[in-house]
């Protein structure tokens, strides 16, 4: 079906790819219509051989021909389509979160990330919230407290504030057979 509106119109692959080039650089809202005005001359009006042929959304097409038929353009307001995240909706809850988990918080000891260290799990964090003052009602579930700590750095790990670092033991020989002599300690005592 595509191939024969082609062939009808005598519209090569070259003036296909041309075509879709030309429209990828004219923004939006524009270039729906665009897509609508090539869909209309081109291919008929249909919108389903404009997806085989230049890869744009149906959708799209329809909503572009209805554009140019009525006169009116539809305005997409993308910036609001986003759902807020939680440091949006409660712009202090971030600031009592870090005051909670920086008593608890430790960095990376050789210091190679940003990485925060903490000992307080997500659930611990909502309690300590609760008890700050913030009514249930208004505060985030325990998932998503846990993804706000993740997007913030901090990762949950045993806090260890400082480790004595082990010296590394020798290697003694075992046996005799070995080249070497068997240290005082492992000998055995005869009473």
């Amino acid at each position: 079906m595509k191939t024969s509106t082609l062939a009808r119109k005598g519209v090569s692959t070259q003036t296909v790819q041309l075509i879709s080039r030309l429209v990828d650089r004219i923004p939006w809202p524009e270039r729906r219509r665009a897509m609508a005005d090539v869909t209309l001359c081109v291919l008929d009006g249909k919108h389903r051989v404009a997806e085989d042929v230049f890869g744009w959304g149906r959708a799209t097409v329809q909503l572009g021909i209805k554009e140019l038929q009525t006169g009116i353009c539809c305005v997409n307001d993308l910036s609001r389509r986003h759902k807020p995240r939680t440091e949006e909706k409660h712009p202090g809850l971030l600031e009592h979160i870090r005051q909670i988990l920086e008593p608890n918080s430790q960095a990376e000891p050789r210091l190679r990330t940003t990485l925060l260290y903490t000992n307080m799990t997500a659930s611990a964090v909502y309690d300590a919230l609760v008890d700050k003052g913030w009514p249930k009602e208004t505060l985030p579930t325990v998932r998503t407290i846990s993804n706000l700590l993740n997007r913030e750095g901090y990762r949950l790990r045993t806090v260890a504030k400082t480790k004595v670092q082990k010296k590394p033991r020798r290697r003694r020989p075992s046996s005799k057979t070995s080249g070497g002599q068997t240290p005082k300690r492992m000998q055995t005592r005869t009473p």
